[in-house]
């Protein structure tokens, strides 16, 4: 393990809070293995003759601001953990003051992480690859059809105006993380503010929902164990997370991103249209307007793709490299640009 990340006082530290947790005194003795991918906060398998257990923290270095929030990604799984939606038990959480840096441990949740590949023999049939898509979109209505008032999140976050902040403060971190010009992406946010649509309804939101921040069931296809990576979520426009889902999975002949490489474009896999007419069958919403949401989660993720970029610069991502980031800013901005053409009749 890195000795920048975890000093072996600390992984005490941190072994003495989880027995205080769970009254088990085998956590003790911890190992710590980063887990490869994460691309904001940074995730570890924690080891111990008592079992395996997640922790998430942020980089190094210095964050943007609302950036990275620990407790935050661990007060709303505490308060999902009543509902249907599924989420790891949260077992310790910290401010900062144990190893400098605010973090959580959680279960660990057995299922597949699926990213570039299916693992082998899983979901090898068409049916089994709709029941996966059906399971993300159904999750995902579950998720907005919850009361933040009825699971302790009323203030959670201020919905009202959700998009304009929305926009504002991705153009703000932009400023913040950019190291050149890039047209397209000012452009994109600018075309965005002009175009607000209303909101039809407020809710919790997830903020980056996707098929890899999903924990798929072993063995069913068509049940989600666990829903992870909780860092952006607010109350807010729930047809943001739609957008930001429909935005990441993929078809066939298009190009894949370059930060989160996915299966769907497999044959067997359902388009973007099944999915945005199931989330409307389900939820009974309006999606006139969803070009605007998919254009919105391409300037998302456009200046979230720059943020990494910076803090791979920087060497805050543990000498994890992800390739041509900033190439990569340029053309989902470019992408997002063209899906704007939709809400003139154009697409």
């Amino acid at each position: 393990m890195p000795p920048q990340y975890f000093y072996p006082d600390q992984l005490g530290l941190i072994g003495s809070a989880l027995v205080e947790a769970t009254g088990d005194v085998r956590w003790r003795s911890l190992k710590a293995e980063l887990i490869p991918g994460g691309k904001s906060n940074l995730t570890f398998l924690l080891s111990s003759p008592a079992g395996e257990v997640i922790l998430r923290r942020p980089p190094l270095g210095e964050l943007l601001p609302k950036a990275h929030d620990m407790q935050r990604e661990a007060r709303i799984q505490r308060a999902l953990a009543s509902t249907s939606v599924p989420v790891p038990v949260v077992l310790f959480e910290d401010a900062g003051e144990l190893i400098g840096a605010p973090f959580y441990v959680m279960e660990k949740v057995p299922g597949h992480l699926i990213r570039s590949e299916l693992p082998p023999g899983y979901a090898q049939t068409e049916s089994a690859r709709v029941a996966i898509a059906n399971a993300l979109v159904d999750t995902l209505v579950t998720l907005h059809d919850i009361d933040p008032s009825a699971v302790g999140l009323d203030d959670y976050g201020h919905p009202v105006g959700f998009l304009e902040r929305q926009i504002g403060r991705w153009r703000r971190q932009w400023e913040l993380s950019k190291t050149h010009e890039v047209p397209a992406v000012d452009e994109l946010g600018a075309q965005l503010a002009k175009r607000v649509p209303p909101t039809q309804k407020h809710s919790i939101v997830h903020g980056d929902y996707r098929l890899d921040n999903c924990v798929m069931d072993f063995e069913d296809p068509s049940r989600i164990n666990a829903v992870l990576d909780w860092e952006l979520s607010t109350l807010g426009d729930p047809l943001s997370d739609l957008g930001m889902f429909i935005f990441y999975w993929r078809e066939p002949g298009e190009d894949d991103l370059l930060l989160t490489p996915t299966v769907t474009t497999m044959p067997g896999f359902p388009g973007r249209s099944y999915l945005i007419q199931r989330y409307a069958d389900r939820s009974g919403a309006n999606l006139d307007a969803i070009y605007f949401y998919e254009a919105f989660a391409h300037y998302k993720f456009s200046v979230i793709a720059q943020g990494i970029a910076f803090r791979v610069s920087t060497g805050a991502m543990a000498g994890q490299d992800f390739g041509n980031v900033e190439g990569e800013v340029v053309r989902i901005a470019e992408e997002g640009l063209a899906k704007l053409k939709g809400l003139d009749g154009g697409g």
